[in-house]
Protein backbone atom coordinates (compact mmCIF):
# COMPACT_ATOMS: atom_id res chain seq x y z
CA UNK A 1 0.00 0.00 0.00
CA UNK A 2 1.53 3.45 -1.00
CA UNK A 3 1.77 6.39 1.17
CA UNK A 4 -0.91 8.17 -0.97
CA UNK A 5 -3.11 5.28 -0.56
CA UNK A 6 -3.59 5.24 2.86
CA UNK A 7 -6.38 5.85 4.49
CA UNK A 8 -6.25 8.30 7.09
CA UNK A 9 -8.53 6.72 9.97
CA UNK A 10 -9.81 3.75 11.54
CA UNK A 11 -13.03 3.90 10.03
CA UNK A 12 -11.57 4.32 6.65
CA UNK A 13 -9.24 1.28 6.49
CA UNK A 14 -12.37 -1.20 7.78
CA UNK A 15 -14.44 0.58 5.54
CA UNK A 16 -11.34 -0.34 2.73
CA UNK A 17 -10.77 -3.71 3.23
CA UNK A 18 -14.50 -4.28 3.60
CA UNK A 19 -16.05 -2.95 0.45
CA UNK A 20 -12.30 -2.84 -1.97
CA UNK A 21 -12.00 -5.85 -4.31
CA UNK A 22 -8.32 -5.39 -4.07
CA UNK A 23 -8.16 -5.32 -0.06
CA UNK A 24 -11.23 -7.36 1.24
CA UNK A 25 -9.61 -10.59 2.73
CA UNK A 26 -10.76 -14.29 0.69
CA UNK A 27 -13.04 -16.43 1.83
CA UNK A 28 -10.61 -19.10 2.98
CA UNK A 29 -9.40 -16.69 5.20
CA UNK A 30 -11.00 -17.62 8.79
CA UNK A 31 -10.23 -17.13 12.35
CA UNK A 32 -9.17 -20.69 13.51
CA UNK A 33 -8.62 -19.50 17.23
CA UNK A 34 -10.27 -17.30 19.25
CA UNK A 35 -9.68 -16.36 22.86
CA UNK A 36 -9.37 -13.44 25.61
CA UNK A 37 -6.74 -12.76 28.09
CA UNK A 38 -7.70 -11.36 31.50
CA UNK A 39 -5.21 -9.57 33.21
CA UNK A 40 -4.29 -8.09 37.02
CA UNK A 41 -1.15 -6.57 37.45
CA UNK A 42 0.80 -5.09 40.26
CA UNK A 43 4.37 -5.03 40.36
CA UNK A 44 6.56 -5.62 42.82
CA UNK A 45 7.24 -1.60 44.61
CA UNK A 46 4.57 0.43 42.92
CA UNK A 47 1.95 1.42 45.25
CA UNK A 48 -1.05 0.94 42.16
CA UNK A 49 -2.03 -1.69 40.10
CA UNK A 50 -4.55 -2.13 37.03
CA UNK A 51 -6.57 -4.63 35.08
CA UNK A 52 -6.76 -5.39 31.33
CA UNK A 53 -8.75 -7.42 29.06
CA UNK A 54 -8.06 -8.29 25.57
CA UNK A 55 -9.72 -10.32 22.57
CA UNK A 56 -7.52 -12.26 20.52
CA UNK A 57 -7.82 -13.94 17.41
CA UNK A 58 -5.32 -16.06 15.07
CA UNK A 59 -6.01 -16.20 11.56
CA UNK A 60 -2.68 -18.37 9.31
CA UNK A 61 0.03 -17.40 11.22
CA UNK A 62 -0.34 -14.50 13.04
CA UNK A 63 -2.66 -13.35 16.20
CA UNK A 64 -4.39 -10.26 16.02
CA UNK A 65 -5.75 -8.73 19.36
CA UNK A 66 -7.90 -5.73 20.71
CA UNK A 67 -8.60 -4.08 24.40
CA UNK A 68 -11.81 -3.90 26.04
CA UNK A 69 -13.17 -3.08 28.76
CA UNK A 70 -12.84 -5.50 31.78
CA UNK A 71 -15.19 -7.65 31.59
CA UNK A 72 -17.28 -6.27 29.35
CA UNK A 73 -17.23 -9.03 26.87
CA UNK A 74 -18.35 -12.86 27.38
CA UNK A 75 -16.50 -15.74 27.05
CA UNK A 76 -19.01 -17.49 25.16
CA UNK A 77 -18.91 -14.65 22.60
CA UNK A 78 -15.60 -15.06 21.80
CA UNK A 79 -15.86 -18.53 21.13
CA UNK A 80 -18.15 -18.10 18.70
CA UNK A 81 -15.76 -15.90 16.58
CA UNK A 82 -13.48 -19.41 15.86
CA UNK A 83 -14.08 -20.19 12.54
CA UNK A 84 -15.55 -17.61 11.45
CA UNK A 85 -14.49 -15.60 7.90
CA UNK A 86 -11.99 -12.45 8.30
CA UNK A 87 -14.44 -10.67 5.96
CA UNK A 88 -17.55 -11.21 7.63
CA UNK A 89 -16.07 -10.23 11.08
CA UNK A 90 -15.02 -7.01 9.82
CA UNK A 91 -18.55 -6.37 10.18
CA UNK A 92 -19.34 -7.31 13.52
CA UNK A 93 -21.37 -5.10 15.68
CA UNK A 94 -18.36 -4.95 17.90
CA UNK A 95 -16.18 -2.83 16.55
CA UNK A 96 -13.36 -4.74 18.78
CA UNK A 97 -13.91 -7.87 17.57
CA UNK A 98 -13.51 -5.35 13.68
CA UNK A 99 -10.11 -4.46 15.02
CA UNK A 100 -8.85 -7.98 16.12
CA UNK A 101 -9.78 -9.70 13.09
CA UNK A 102 -8.39 -6.86 10.69
CA UNK A 103 -5.23 -7.13 12.98
CA UNK A 104 -4.25 -11.07 12.60
CA UNK A 105 -5.49 -11.04 8.91
CA UNK A 106 -2.90 -7.85 8.20
CA UNK A 107 -0.24 -9.47 10.60
CA UNK A 108 -0.66 -13.04 8.43
CA UNK A 109 -0.47 -10.67 5.27
CA UNK A 110 2.48 -8.90 6.64
CA UNK A 111 4.74 -10.46 9.30
CA UNK A 112 6.30 -8.33 11.73
CA UNK A 113 9.49 -10.14 11.46
CA UNK A 114 10.05 -9.77 8.06
CA UNK A 115 8.89 -6.02 7.72
CA UNK A 116 12.23 -3.53 6.31
CA UNK A 117 10.83 -0.82 7.55
CA UNK A 118 10.63 -1.86 11.33
CA UNK A 119 13.60 -1.51 13.82
CA UNK A 120 13.01 -5.04 16.28
CA UNK A 121 14.42 -4.62 20.09
CA UNK A 122 14.35 -7.63 22.04
CA UNK A 123 13.39 -7.15 25.98
CA UNK A 124 14.93 -9.24 28.38
CA UNK A 125 14.02 -11.75 30.43
CA UNK A 126 13.52 -10.65 34.19
CA UNK A 127 10.47 -9.45 36.26
CA UNK A 128 7.29 -8.00 35.63
CA UNK A 129 8.69 -4.61 36.98
CA UNK A 130 11.60 -4.49 34.85
CA UNK A 131 10.91 -5.72 31.79
CA UNK A 132 7.49 -2.84 31.55
CA UNK A 133 10.63 -0.31 32.26
CA UNK A 134 13.00 -1.94 29.10
CA UNK A 135 9.91 -1.70 26.92
CA UNK A 136 8.54 1.23 28.45
CA UNK A 137 12.42 2.88 27.58
CA UNK A 138 12.09 1.75 24.13
CA UNK A 139 8.62 3.45 23.49
CA UNK A 140 9.34 6.27 25.18
CA UNK A 141 12.55 6.84 23.36
CA UNK A 142 10.13 7.12 19.70
CA UNK A 143 8.49 10.37 21.41
CA UNK A 144 11.06 13.54 19.91
CA UNK A 145 10.44 15.87 23.26
CA UNK A 146 13.58 17.89 24.65
CA UNK A 147 13.72 18.35 28.71
CA UNK A 148 10.96 20.64 29.69
CA UNK A 149 8.57 19.84 26.47
CA UNK A 150 5.19 18.51 27.47
CA UNK A 151 3.82 15.15 26.12
CA UNK A 152 -0.17 14.40 26.14
CA UNK A 153 -0.10 10.41 27.27
CA UNK A 154 -3.10 9.12 26.60
CA UNK A 155 -4.06 5.39 28.10
CA UNK A 156 -1.84 5.94 31.47
CA UNK A 157 0.67 3.74 31.82
CA UNK A 158 2.99 4.26 35.28
CA UNK A 159 6.40 2.86 33.70
CA UNK A 160 6.25 4.98 30.69
CA UNK A 161 5.85 8.41 32.96
CA UNK A 162 8.72 7.01 34.89
CA UNK A 163 10.70 7.17 31.72
CA UNK A 164 9.35 10.41 30.78
CA UNK A 165 9.82 11.73 34.06
CA UNK A 166 13.89 10.32 34.04
CA UNK A 167 14.48 12.03 30.91
CA UNK A 168 12.77 15.89 32.32
CA UNK A 169 9.74 15.75 29.90
CA UNK A 170 6.53 17.30 31.21
CA UNK A 171 3.48 15.19 30.69
CA UNK A 172 -0.44 15.30 30.89
CA UNK A 173 -1.39 11.63 31.71
CA UNK A 174 -5.34 11.17 30.36
CA UNK A 175 -6.93 8.03 31.02
CA UNK A 176 -10.85 7.33 30.54
CA UNK A 177 -10.63 5.90 33.86
CA UNK A 178 -9.66 9.00 35.48
CA UNK A 179 -8.29 8.63 38.90
CA UNK A 180 -4.46 9.54 39.85
CA UNK A 181 -0.84 8.46 38.76
CA UNK A 182 1.76 6.88 40.84
CA UNK A 183 3.05 9.70 42.17
CA UNK A 184 -0.44 11.16 42.91
CA UNK A 185 -0.66 13.76 39.69
CA UNK A 186 -4.66 13.66 38.52
CA UNK A 187 -5.18 11.73 35.45
CA UNK A 188 -7.58 14.01 32.98
CA UNK A 189 -10.35 12.03 31.34
CA UNK A 190 -10.62 14.23 27.84
CA UNK A 191 -8.07 14.68 25.63
CA UNK A 192 -9.15 17.67 23.78
CA UNK A 193 -8.62 20.78 25.81
CA UNK A 194 -4.97 19.59 26.70
CA UNK A 195 -3.82 18.90 23.22
CA UNK A 196 -3.12 22.85 22.22
CA UNK A 197 -0.56 22.97 25.30
CA UNK A 198 1.33 19.83 24.44
CA UNK A 199 4.43 19.53 21.98
CA UNK A 200 3.99 15.61 21.01
CA UNK A 201 1.20 13.13 22.02
CA UNK A 202 2.12 9.43 23.14
CA UNK A 203 -1.31 7.58 22.66
CA UNK A 204 -2.19 3.63 23.61
CA UNK A 205 -3.03 1.42 20.80
CA UNK A 206 -6.89 0.83 22.80
CA UNK A 207 -8.24 4.02 21.22
CA UNK A 208 -8.15 1.84 18.14
CA UNK A 209 -10.86 -0.14 19.66
CA UNK A 210 -13.03 1.87 21.78
CA UNK A 211 -13.56 4.49 18.90
CA UNK A 212 -11.11 7.37 20.00
CA UNK A 213 -8.23 7.38 17.71
CA UNK A 214 -9.98 9.16 14.79
CA UNK A 215 -10.76 12.06 16.97
CA UNK A 216 -7.52 11.93 18.05
CA UNK A 217 -6.55 12.23 14.38
CA UNK A 218 -8.42 14.91 13.03
CA UNK A 219 -7.38 17.34 16.30
CA UNK A 220 -3.33 17.12 16.38
CA UNK A 221 -3.79 17.65 12.13
CA UNK A 222 -5.72 21.41 13.03
CA UNK A 223 -3.39 24.55 12.57
CA UNK A 224 -0.44 25.01 10.68
CA UNK A 225 1.88 22.97 13.06
CA UNK A 226 0.48 19.25 13.35
CA UNK A 227 1.29 17.57 16.52
CA UNK A 228 3.56 14.31 16.34
CA UNK A 229 1.80 11.40 17.13
CA UNK A 230 3.54 8.59 18.68
CA UNK A 231 1.53 5.38 19.38
CA UNK A 232 2.00 2.16 21.55
CA UNK A 233 0.26 -0.73 20.03
CA UNK A 234 -0.50 -4.21 21.96
CA UNK A 235 -4.36 -3.77 20.66
CA UNK A 236 -4.29 -3.61 16.97
CA UNK A 237 -0.28 -2.95 15.97
CA UNK A 238 -0.61 -4.54 12.64
CA UNK A 239 -3.44 -1.89 12.39
CA UNK A 240 -1.68 1.00 13.82
CA UNK A 241 1.34 0.07 11.26
CA UNK A 242 -1.26 1.07 8.61
CA UNK A 243 -1.50 4.65 9.45
CA UNK A 244 1.87 5.48 9.73
CA UNK A 245 2.31 8.45 7.51
CA UNK A 246 -1.43 9.39 7.85
CA UNK A 247 -1.44 10.29 11.30
CA UNK A 248 0.72 8.36 13.22
CA UNK A 249 4.35 9.12 13.25
CA UNK A 250 6.28 6.94 15.56
CA UNK A 251 5.00 3.24 16.29
CA UNK A 252 6.11 0.50 18.40
CA UNK A 253 4.28 -2.63 17.44
CA UNK A 254 4.08 -5.41 20.01
CA UNK A 255 1.86 -8.20 18.27
CA UNK A 256 1.11 -11.29 20.88
CA UNK A 257 1.86 -12.49 23.19
CA UNK A 258 2.90 -9.41 24.91
CA UNK A 259 5.72 -8.67 27.23
CA UNK A 260 3.28 -9.30 30.10
CA UNK A 261 2.36 -12.54 29.52
CA UNK A 262 5.55 -14.15 30.15
CA UNK A 263 9.38 -13.71 31.46
CA UNK A 264 10.89 -14.27 28.46
CA UNK A 265 12.78 -12.52 26.29
CA UNK A 266 10.05 -10.93 23.79
CA UNK A 267 10.43 -8.61 20.74
CA UNK A 268 8.55 -5.16 19.89
CA UNK A 269 8.99 -3.51 16.73
CA UNK A 270 9.74 0.07 16.56
CA UNK A 271 8.65 2.17 13.46
CA UNK A 272 9.83 6.17 13.72
CA UNK A 273 10.01 9.76 10.99
CA UNK A 274 6.67 8.69 9.21
CA UNK A 275 5.30 11.87 8.52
Amino acid sequence: MTAAATPGSVAELLERYRTDPAFTPPADATVSVAFTTVQGVRHAGRGLGYRNQVISLRVGSATGSCAVEPGSVEVDLVSALAGRPVAELLGHPKLTVQVAALDAYLGHLRPFEDDLNATTRWIPAGDSLRRSLTRAREVTGLVEADPGARVLVIGVVNSLLSCLRERGVQYVPCDLKGGTTEWDEPIVTDFAPWLDGCDAVLASGMMLGNGTLDRLLRLVGVGPSPIPVTLFAQSGAAVARELLGAGIDALSAEPYPFFWLTGDASPIHLYRGAR
